[in-house]
């Protein structure tokens, strides 16, 4: 029984905070646009050259991707 009770609470708890963020992020209900940096694809690719063309003095050189914070080694060609 009390199984049943924590199982339905936490799904109803999740949907309400599903609702909620899509309602305040997706349907902007309170107001507000999104930023032109965050939709403008011209922008986007001027930061990753940037960040690309940032010099390392050590270690092997790495893509580094800040959104998802994932660093790739990059392995040379022979």
């Amino acid at each position: 029984m009390s199984f049943k009770c924590v199982v339905g609470a936490t799904v109803a708890s999740l949907g309400i905070a599903y609702v909620c963020d899509t309602a305040v992020s997706d349907k902007k209900i309170f107001g507000g646009t999104v930023c032109k940096t965050a939709t403008d694809k011209e922008w986007q690719q001027a930061t990753d050259a940037k960040l690309q063309a940032w010099p390392r003095t050590a270690g092997p050189p790495v893509i580094m991707n800040p959104i998802s914070r994932q660093n790739f080694i990059v392995k040379p060609s022979d």
